[in-house]
């Protein structure tokens, strides 16, 4: 499409319409039951294909993500490592070793 002088525009506005349209559902979606703040991320996605502005809004909730994904990680790792001690105290208990993970 971008190959294409005739053809840049038409898929520009239509890239922007589908874009806004999944943002005012996910306006919608704040109010009423839904996914609004996610269908407001996805319809800034769609947009910062085409449009820079729309890319540097996405920046912060990037950050966001990656600090939330490693939050998670860490926690998983926390969770896992507490449950592999617990077995091992009760395996200790029992007067026997702890099974392999």
């Amino acid at each position: 499409m971008h190959t294409h002088p005739a053809l840049h525009l038409p898929w520009r506005v239509l890239v922007g319409t589908v874009g806004t349209v999944v943002i005012l559902a996910g306006v919608v979606m704040l109010v009423v039951p839904g996914p609004g703040i996610a269908s407001i991320l996805l319809g800034l996605l769609i947009i910062s294909t085409e449009f820079h502005w729309a890319h540097r809004l996405l920046r912060p909730a990037r950050v966001w993500a990656r600090r939330g994904e490693k939050w998670a990680l860490r926690t998983k790792d926390q969770l896992l490592e507490r449950r592999r001690e617990r077995r091992a105290a009760r395996a200790a208990r029992r007067g026997r070793t702890a099974p392999p993970d």
